[in-house]
């Protein structure tokens, strides 16, 4: 039986246009450096120890592991004609860019769980983003989940974690990462193809699997 509902619904240009800015500027292939971002610049628990030149390198090597390398992988493959669009519309086209985010993601972990210096909530992030896209990879076989949903899942599952692990006030941070998480979800109800059930196991994936990080590392 058919969907009774045609995605995206009908919304006013306005509308739509915001919420395509909201899905590039939360992009998924982003979502990781924001945090690594945050744990190395902002959060009092991370690198208080490392000088603004080694936290500077430190996110670097980590733009490229969970960025760059990514996002030259799809960029291959689009100009390569493996895929159609950089965008990734179809689950065929996904496959091969979670594998290669997992062999990236792996490696960020595994790199990260051997240098003393990187706290290990980081190493519970890395090892969560790694879980998540494995998982999304066994899901994609069913149907197409939402990356951007399964990014702002992991994201406010992570904030949460960081508060029940370190004491410290996030109550900043998780309202920052619940408004973020709830406008990207909304967005891509507004400009994608996604069904709502789509969207749903992606956040609720996401969640799940930083949690899962969390009970392992920490």
């Amino acid at each position: 039986m058919e969907n009774e509902y045609a995605y995206p619904p009908p919304m006013h240009p306005a509308v739509r246009a915001g919420a395509r800015f909201v899905s590039y500027v939360f992009h998924p292939v982003f979502l990781p450096i924001y945090v690594i971002a945050y744990l190395i610049f902002i959060h009092p628990y991370s690198y208080a120890s490392l000088q603004e030149k080694q936290k500077l390198m430190k996110l670097v090597s980590f733009f490229i592991l969970t960025v760059f390398f990514p996002t030259l992988t799809v960029f291959l493959l689009w100009r390569l004609k493996f895929v159609e669009s950089i965008k990734l519309r179809t689950q065929q086209e996904r496959i091969i860019p979670y594998i290669a985010s997992i062999i990236y993601f792996f490696w960020a972990w595994y790199v990260s769980k051997n240098q003393t210096e990187n706290p290990l909530i980081l190493v519970s992030f890395l090892l969560g983003l790694f879980l998540t896209t494995s998982a999304a990879l066994m899901a994609n076989s069913y149907f197409k989940i939402s990356m951007h949903a399964l990014g702002v899942g992991g994201v406010l599952a992570f904030m949460v974690l960081i508060g029940l692990y370190t004491f410290d006030p996030m109550g900043v941070p998780i309202s920052i990462a619940t408004i973020i998480a709830g406008l990207v979800c909304t967005a891509r109800l507004a400009v994608s193809d996604h069904h709502p059930v789509e969207i749903i196991w992606g956040f609720l994936i996401g969640i799940l699997f930083q949690v899962i990080a969390c009970v392992i590392v920490l």
